[in-house]
């Protein structure tokens, strides 16, 4: 088969290529570059120049054909506009989602598809399963530590009919193992972090490009009810829940957290202590046109409720919850009250260890 592989510089792509290599597929390696970065609107620690160097060098190591594709536009338009339009309404989005729903799962698999390539790999710790009906299930990868599904959350089944994880079963230590004993020039480089295909950035450095600057209140909430305003801040759009950084306001024995914020009248709620009642809430809600089933046979129906384990973010440990399907989109109901449920980030649900739907957090309460 002719699988391309989207080889970004780092050790989990170079060993999805060197095992579909070693299975006897006909591999092509391919480096995207979806960030061209002139005018400083946003700028990562890490190059793509060196992430391309290692990627070329990946292939070369492995006798594989190498090109460049460049989906710099497409990844500003459907990604970068996206972060920039969530902020503006006071959401917090996850880019990494988008990246894979709108790039590498999209434009990317296009662009590999008219190369002649049946299916497209990538270093993502997940894994597939087939279901009834000729569908497939996404799952969580075998390394506890660095499952990657919940960054998945919203691939439909067409583009998982074309997708390979090859790494999906092993565990970090073990690729690194691999890469070390084929070679790999990748084998000992760090993981990278930030933001998709971009690295870290200074997030209110880059929301302020677009985002104009306002002054406002911020207010404190006391555990009692009491409200005070205790300073003033730049832009209710440049925080969000959970933050502790940034805030500039002392005179407190713990630090203050965003507890919520308000775009429209730019005022940014905060509370004191990590344990503060406000960062705590037990239901969440997702709007009918942001839910998203990855197995569209499961989708639940009005009126319906169904026991799920759910993430929030990144690496959380899973939750127990209910989703409550109505007519106006689906309520979750935690077991216990959750900390720092952010509107505009993605919640996803599983059984066991299959993902099976995910939906943009509206609102809490």
């Amino acid at each position: 088969m002719k699988i391309a592989v989207g080889l970004s510089g780092g050790v989990d792509s170079s060993v999805a290529a060197l095992l579909l290599k070693q299975q006897g597929h006909e591999v092509i390696g391919l480096f995207m570059r979806n960030w061209n970065d002139t005018t400083g609107t946003l700028h990562g620690e890490c190059t793509w120049e060196d992430d391309l160097d290692l990627a070329r060098m990946v292939a070369g190591k492995l006798d594989i054909p190498f090109h460049f594709i460049d989906l710099s536009g497409e990844y500003r338009k459907r990604v970068v506009d996206y972060m920039f339009n969530e902020y503006e309404k006071g959401r917090t989005p996850n880019p990494d989602v988008l990246c894979n729903r709108e790039i590498k799962f999209d434009a990317f698999l296009s662009a590999a598809l008219e190369l002649g390539a049946e299916k497209v790999a990538t270093g993502h710790y997940c894994r597939l399963g087939s279901a009834p009906g000729g569908l497939f299930r996404l799952l969580a990868g075998a390394d506890p530590n660095k499952d990657q599904s919940y960054f998945l959350c919203q691939l439909n089944q067409s583009q998982l009919s074309k997708a390979l994880f090859p790494i999906g079963d092993l565990i970090k230590p073990e690729v690194r193992r691999l890469a070390s004993a084929a070679g790999l020039p990748t084998a000992d480089r760090k993981d990278s972090q930030g933001i998709c295909f971009v690295g870290k950035v200074d997030l209110p450095v880059f929301l302020q490009q677009k985002l104009e600057a306002r002054e406002g209140n911020v207010v404190e909430i006391f555990r009692d009810g009491r409200q005070k305003v205790i300073g003033r801040h730049q832009g209710a759009q440049f925080y969000t829940i959970g933050q502790r950084k940034g805030l500039n306001i002392g005179g407190h024995r713990e630090p203050l957290f965003v507890l919520s914020t308000d775009v429209e009248n730019n005022i940014i709620f905060v509370g004191e202590g990590q344990d503060h009642p406000g960062l705590y809430h037990k239901k969440l809600f997702i709007r009918e046109d942001e839910i998203h089933w990855i197995r569209p046979d499961l989708a639940m129906q009005a009126g319906a409720s169904e026991k799920f384990s759910i993430r929030i973010r990144y690496r959380q440990p899973l939750q127990e919850g209910t989703l409550f399907r109505i007519p106006e989109g689906m309520v979750i109901h935690f077991d216990m009250p959750q900390r720092g449920i952010t509107p505009g980030q993605f919640a996803a649900w599983y059984t066991g260890d299959e993902l099976t739907g995910s939906g943009v957090i509206s609102s809490r309460s």
